[in-house]
């Protein structure tokens, strides 16, 4: 399920930069403007999608969810500006159901195997940021991915998940403190 179907089979769309015409035409069914709005939000979907579950075959196929929804849907959205909230929306809820079919948590035993003898390097500091991520909660996770990953204003993040702005930050200040706390006792073991 890697490759969509849809994206193969391009018709030919005005190349327009306007997003309102190239959702216009897309909502119309022009795949060429269909096309062009995946290549443009590709790597916000992608790029949340791993860093949410960790893997990049899980991303990949959790933004192909992602991408059909947006086909799907794009009737419904009413403004070019709503798109990447919407996605980021979808995105996280893409990844709770993907994550909720496949492994649970990362365990301190998991993090203790991943490390070893030599000294962090760039690799081990991600793995071990990846790991840090899979011990939040679904809710906690979502919030420091796009704020502190993505770069989302708080405002943002809670429009994409629903929340409110107050139980954004308290999810990511929960999330952060968890973080910090896995973090320290896996680079301490390292030592």
């Amino acid at each position: 399920m890697r490759t969509l179907a849809l994206a193969a089979m391009v018709g030919s769309a005005d190349s327009s930069d306007d997003p309102s015409r190239t959702i216009a035409a897309a909502r119309a069914g022009d795949l060429a403007a269909f096309d062009q709005l995946m290549r443009q939000y590709q790597r916000l979907v992608l790029a949340t999608a791993l860093h949410m579950l960790g893997s990049l075959e899980d991303a990949q196929d959790a933004s192909q969810e992602v991408f059909l929804k947006l086909y799907r849907n794009l009737g419904k959205l009413e403004r070019a500006d709503n798109i990447p909230a919407w996605l980021y929306r979808v995105t996280v809820n893409v990844c709770h159901d993907v994550g909720r079919k496949r492994r649970p948590t990362a365990s301190v035993e998991e993090a203790e195997a991943v490390a070893a003898s030599d000294p962090p390097d760039a690799g081990d500091r991600r793995r071990a940021l990846m790991l840090s991520l899979r011990r939040l909660s679904e809710r906690e996770r979502a919030a420091v991915v796009l704020r502190d990953l993505e770069g989302l204003s708080t405002e943002e993040v809670a429009r994409a998940m629903g929340s409110s702005e107050a139980t954004v930050r308290s999810q990511i200040s929960q999330a952060r403190v968890k973080m910090r706390e896995f973090l320290e006792r896996y680079f301490r073991r390292r030592l």
